[in-house]
């Protein structure tokens, strides 16, 4: 098996978030209006919704073939959007696709939870490469992780069903990924605390 290459930052996010993005701004253009396809009304979201399923997969195809790998998340994303937005389209009801992201970090909250019952951090096999940690740091960094992607389900569950569908769009579009790098810098000193220094190599 080759070994996973690597591609430019700015490429990588472009690939990840550009998806999202161009929905925010389809949507934006869209979101007043109805259009009838095979004599069906589909509104805005939805018209939306179908244009995005094909960019996240066409990105997630680039992502691998630049890259020879993906991870866990970003395969369980392109799935899930594929079936809740298809449902969407299908069932013409727009509820469908704004629960996949409160599906997706319920599936990870739990997969974590279970690996915690064991005594172990999940978090580790996946991660330990770009963020080497000691085993405590990692079993802290797991119980965190796991609250935290089970609050950011119940969010989204609470935005989409009392707020407008403008008020979850930009949600999820900035919202989310805000919040996530929050998260992050707020764990900077659990990182650097429990990090595992490298050691230099003989010189020989």
């Amino acid at each position: 098996m080759s070994n996973p290459k690597k591609i430019n930052t700015t490429t990588k996010l472009a690939l990840e978030l550009g998806p999202i993005i161009l929905f925010f701004v389809g949507y934006g253009r869209v979101k007043d209006k109805s259009f009838d396809i095979f004599g069906t009304s589909y509104e805005g979201f939805i018209v939306a919704t179908a244009l995005f399923i094909p960019l996240i997969l066409i990105a997630t195809g680039i992502l691998w073939k630049l890259t020879g790998k993906l991870s866990r998340m970003q395969l369980m994303t392109a799935v899930l959007v594929v079936v809740f937005g298809g449902l969407g389209i299908w069932f013409n009801d727009d509820s469908f696709f704004k629960m996949k992201p409160t599906i997706l970090y319920v599936m990870f909250a739990g997969v974590l939870g279970f690996g915690l019952l064991r005594g172990e951090s999940y978090l580790q096999y996946v991660m330990d490469d770009a963020m080497p940690l000691q085993p405590k740091g990692w079993m802290i960094f797991t119980r965190r992780m796991a609250a935290f992607l089970a609050s950011m389900a119940i969010a989204n569950e609470f935005v989409w069903r009392t707020m407008s569908t403008d008020a979850w769009v930009n949600f999820k579009t900035f919202g989310l990924t805000g919040i996530m790098f929050l998260f992050f810098m707020t764990q900077m000193r659990l990182f650097n605390t429990y990090a595992i220094e490298e050691t230099p190599k003989d010189q020989g």
